[in-house]
């Protein structure tokens, strides 16, 4: 089974907007959970302008999903998730002043660097993830630092899907089953929808998880949410 993990960073967004706690960050996620979500993901930024510091410690302890903290990984994230200890980090080689994730790493020329977290991390008993393109020889790299998944950044997926969806996806799914042929565990994530998910999951049925969290909360404003983690339930359980 796939499990669907949402990042609920546009929650946030919508909070910090007004400077109050409407809506209440940790009340939505406890919803989503019980609306079925098998998980919640976060993306704390340096500059706290969705998720903030103080919504990952207090978000921990009430979770009783897979709780997946992604971000660069610099001291001050480092230091916060092994104090947290989330289910999951997931790497994510973003600028500070990145307004959203748009590449994996390059996991050849950071190989040191990345297996150090990997080691930091799993001494602390929590799972990692490297975000990556859908590329084996980085495929192969990721395998090398040790993590436990890759998570396949699927922006490129999502763009070229309405023109041509065999084409979109055969990368992903070469790069997917390489990971499988490694130990790896495969996660998706970036722009996927209610519109291209389905035949996403079709064609790599094997996904450990995909994180989703932009789309669907669009969706939900018009669908509710609800329903609108129902559905995209109903896609990967088929």
């Amino acid at each position: 089974m796939t499990n669907l993990s949402v990042n609920i960073n546009k929650i946030a967004t919508l909070r910090n907007a007004r400077g109050e706690n409407n809506p209440d960050v940790c009340a939505v996620a406890l919803d989503i959970e019980s609306f079925g979500a098998d998980g919640i993901t976060v993306h704390p930024r340096p500059d706290q302008r969705h998720i903030t510091r103080d919504d990952v410690y207090k978000l921990r302890p009430i979770l009783r999903s897979e709780f997946n903290m992604e971000g660069y990984p610099d001291k001050r994230f480092v230091d916060m998730a092994l104090a947290v200890r989330p289910t999951q980090v997931t790497l994510v080689p973003d600028a500070p002043d990145a307004l959203t994730s748009s590449a994996g790493w390059n996991v050849a020329d950071n190989m040191e660097f990345l297996s150090q977290l990997v080691d930091t991390f799993k001494e602390a008993g929590i799972r990692t993830s490297i975000f990556v393109d859908p590329d084996i020889n980085t495929v192969k790299a990721a395998a090398k630092t040790g993590a436990d998944r890759i998570e396949l950044y699927t922006k490129p997926y999502a763009d070229l899907y309405p023109e041509d969806p065999e084409k979109a996806v055969a990368p992903y799914v070469e790069a997917a089953e390489a990971a499988r042929r490694l130990g790896l565990g495969v996660n998706a994530g970036h722009d996927l929808s209610l519109e291209n998910l389905a035949f996403f999951h079709s064609r790599i049925p094997f996904l450990s998880e995909v994180s989703i969290g932009h789309a669907l909360i669009c969706d939900a404003l018009y669908l509710g949410l609800a329903e609108t983690v129902k559905r995209y339930k109903s896609l990967i359980n088929n």
